[in-house]
């Protein structure tokens, strides 16, 4: 398909061509005319004209050597863009860096740039808000259906095991007695299970005179139900002074061994040996593979469904938030003004930092192009104009033929 560029160059070139073909006719008119008629302004006009054709052929010649060989032939000096295409690659990096990438240049637009405005304008209305939310989630929803879901159980049941395997569960068992004790929850702890002993002590009358007949049978067939009965009283009226008094031996027993044992958690070979091994039994990637299946499974379905649905809260919260985020760059300038120094401050860094990388970038990619590539690109940009130059020397070379042959018939004449 023909581009707009490659238009205009045609039709500037057909009205170049055919201003010469317009000059070489009146020529050959003006010479058939002073065979036929002589008169004085038919040589005025033949002098035109042959100088405006000689003008032309200059000019194509000139213009035409800028990027190819003339009617193809291989005159010294010519394919000028194509012979040079590496040095004009270099020069043009090493100009662009030298006086556009400089320091001077660069500094005074920087500081102009005002960043923050932009967004916070672009952001105000509604339409590039919902643009900016239906690409950003059209992106997330593509790196998510992108996912392996292999590779990222793999990443999260490696993960789950590294925080599990580093989680000091012996801190936490013995900070978990500490809590318990200093919060009251061992006594209520008691105090719920010290009904349930009363009624098992009740319930077990008979396999109490049992065990006592086991083990003192003369005691036993002598005196055997009055003495478990007066040994599930003492038993019953002993449970409930524990019961009743909160201040009672037995608590404060209790709660000494709890704090002992809190203690002794945190410092005993034995216990720690104890959660090492639990860890390596209990922690690995086949007990935490069925849960991490069903995770990412999870995560996946409801990210999914948030992304789709058109009044989901994930879409709520993403439209609220930069909702928020634009009222608050137009409304704080201090955050304005302390953004857009960050941005133009490592604008100008990096532009200054990559300055001869643009210059490589610039010089590798004239230099790389293939054949006449750069001659036609170039050709396109400019060659509507150089155009004009050979219009301009047709023109410009009939007037100075037609001067020269006024000022040669007036000294001669």
């Amino acid at each position: 398909m023909t581009s707009t560029k490659e238009k205009q160059l045609r039709k500037h070139k057909l009205i170049a061509t055919g201003l010469f073909f317009l000059m070489a006719l009146i020529y050959g008119l003006m010479v058939w005319l002073q065979h036929q008629t002589p008169a004085d302004w038919i040589g005025y006009v033949k002098a035109f004209s042959e100088a405006g054709m000689v003008g032309a052929l200059a000019d194509w010649f000139a213009v035409t050597a800028l990027f190819r060989h003339p009617l193809g032939l291989p005159i010294p000096h010519t394919n000028l863009i194509r012979r040079k295409q590496k040095d004009l690659g270099e020069n043009l990096g090493k100009f662009v860096k030298e006086n556009f990438l400089n320091p001077e240049n660069i500094r005074p637009y920087i500081e102009k740039l005002d960043v923050v405005k932009i967004v916070a304008d672009w952001l105000k209305k509604d339409h590039n808000r919902e643009v900016l939310q239906q690409e950003s989630f059209g992106l997330i929803k593509k790196i998510i259906l992108d996912l392996e879901d292999a590779e990222v159980e793999g990443f999260l049941n490696q993960k789950s095991i590294e925080l599990l395997q580093s989680v000091d569960y012996q801190k936490i068992a013995s900070a978990g007695i500490h809590y318990m004790i200093e919060n009251n929850e061992h006594n209520r702890l008691i105090d719920h299970l010290l009904p349930q002993v009363i009624n098992y002590v009740n319930e077990s009358q008979q396999l109490i005179r049992e065990k006592i007949s086991e083990n003192r049978p003369f005691i036993a067939f002598l005196a055997g139900k009055k003495i478990s009965k007066e040994l599930i009283v003492g038993l019953n009226k002993f449970i409930e002074e524990i019961q009743n008094h909160p201040d009672h031996f037995v608590r404060k027993k209790i709660e000494s061994g709890l704090d002992d044992f809190a203690e002794k958690l945190l410092i005993s070979d034995e216990w720690n040996q104890k959660f090492d091994r639990l860890k390596t039994e209990l922690i690995s990637s086949e007990n935490l593979q069925p849960y991490v299946h069903d995770l990412w499974l999870a995560i996946k379905r409801m990210l999914l469904e948030n992304l789709e649905e058109s009044d989901s809260m994930l879409k709520d919260y993403f439209d609220r938030n930069i909702q928020k985020l634009s009222e608050n760059l137009s409304n704080d300038p201090e955050l304005g003004r302390r953004i857009n120094g960050w941005i133009r401050h490592f604008g100008y860094r990096m532009i200054l930092k990559n300055r001869t990388e643009a210059e490589k970038l610039i010089s590798n990619t004239v230099s790389e192009w293939k054949g006449d590539e750069l001659s036609r690109k170039l050709e396109l940009e400019v060659g509507k104009d150089l155009q004009w130059i050979r219009v301009s020397g047709t023109i410009v070379g009939g007037l100075v033929g037609l001067i020269i042959y006024t000022l040669t018939r007036l000294f001669t004449g």
